[in-house]
C-alpha cells in the first residue's frame, strides 16, 4: 500500500504537503472522477471484503471501484496517511419508497478536521447524491455545488444530509416516468451521528448487503462515475448520462438501453473497468433513484 501508487490511480499530480481544504478538495475530486461507486463484484460471483489491503488491491492495483465501505475506507487511509485528522462515521440511508431511514447502519463516511473546522467527506454514494466538495459540518447552511444544493441539519445530536436538485430534461420521452428518476425536488439522503466508528462496525452489514434478497445491492448491478460536468451510471442494462445545469436550473438526463454484448464494453470504455469474471446484469424494481 503506497500513497504514490494511489495518487497515480486517481491521476493526481499536484502537491500534497499542505494539509489544507484546497488540497483535500482536489484529491477528493480526482477520486470520485477516477474510482466508480459500484457493486459489480456481487454480480460477478466475487466476495466484497473490508480488509484494507484487499480494498487497496481491488481499487488501486486492479483499477476497480467499490461501494461506500471500500471507497471511503480507502480515502480515510489516504487522508490519514497524508496527515489529516480523520474520523470514520456511520450513517443510516433514507428509503424514499417507505419514507423512513434504515434501522441498520449501512453507510460509511469520513469526518475531516482542518483548522478546527469539521468537514464531511463522502466518496461513496454515487449518482446525483455524490457531493463534489467536502461539506462543512454546519447545521442549516445551504452549500451549493455543481450537482445541486446540499445541506446538513442537526437535531439533538443527529445530523441529516439532504439535497435540493434542479429540474430535469429527458430527451428520450420513453424514460420520462422511469422509476430510476428522482421525482422529489428536495431529497433526504441519510442521517448520522458524530460517534466514531471502526471498520468492525460494518462487517455484518457488508455481508448482509451482498447476500440478502432484501438488499438493494443484490437486486441491482450498479456502476456510477462522476464526470467533469455531471455523472454517468449503468444500472442493469440502462446507461444514464447526466449533465448538470446544461440550461439555467435544468439538468440534461440521457438514457440508453444496452444489449448484453454492450455491457462490458461500456464498462471498459466509459467507466475504465475491466472485470476478471463474467458480469450478470440485474435490475429488479426498487427504490434506487438517480
Amino acid at each position: 500500500m503506497n500513497i504514490e501508487e494511489y495518487l497515480a490511480r486517481i491521476g493526481y499530480k499536484g502537491s500534497y504537503k499542505k494539509l489544507d481544504l484546497e488540497t483535500l478538495t482536489t484529491i477528493f475530486q480526482h477520486h470520485i472522477r477516477a474510482v466508480p461507486f459500484e457493486n459489480l463484484s456481487i454480480h460477478c460471483g466475487e466476495i466484497i471484503t473490508l480488509d484494507l489491503d484487499e480494498v487497496y488491491e481491488k481499487i488501486v492495483k486492479k483499477k476497480r471501484g467499490g461501494w461506500c465501505m471500500e471507497n471511503n475506507q480507502l480515502l480515510s487511509w489516504v487522508l490519514k496517511t497524508l496527515g489529516y485528522a480523520t474520523t470514520v462515521l456511520g450513517a443510516y440511508v433514507y428509503n424514499p419508497n417507505q419514507k423512513i431511514y434504515a434501522t441498520h447502519m449501512t453507510h460509511l463516511l469520513v469526518k475531516v478536521v482542518i483548522d478546527r473546522k469539521a468537514y464531511i467527506v463522502d466518496a461513496g454514494f454515487g449518482v446525483s447524491y455524490q457531493m463534489w466538495q467536502p461539506m462543512e459540518l454546519v447545521s442549516g447552511k445551504e452549500q451549493p455545488q455543481t450537482p445541486g444544493i446540499f445541506r446538513f441539519t442537526e437535531d439533538n445530536g443527529i445530523w441529516y444530509y439532504e439535497k435540493i436538485r434542479r429540474k430535469q430534461y429527458i430527451p428520450n420521452q420513453s424514460f420520462t416516468n422511469s422509476e430510476l428518476l428522482e421525482k422529489q425536488e428536495c431529497r433526504k439522503i441519510y442521517l448520522f451521528t458524530l460517534e466514531p466508528r471502526t471498520i468492525e462496525d460494518f462487517r455484518f452489514q457488508c455481508t448482509f448487503l451482498q447476500t440478502s434478497s432484501d438488499s438493494l445491492f443484490t437486486k441491482k448491478s450498479i456502476c456510477s462515475l462522476q464526470t467533469t460536468d455531471g455523472f454517468r451510471v449503468l444500472i442493469g442494462w440502462t446507461l444514464t448520462e447526466t449533465k448538470y445545469n446544461y440550461k439555467e436550473d435544468m439538468d440534461l438526463v440521457e438514457f440508453a438501453t444496452l444489449k448484453d454484448e454492450e455491457v462490458e464494453k461500456t464498462l471498459r470504455e466509459q467507466f475504465g473497468l475491466s472485470l476478471e469474471k463474467k458480469l450478470v446484469p440485474i435490475d429488479v424494481k426498487g427504490w434506487y433513484t438517480i
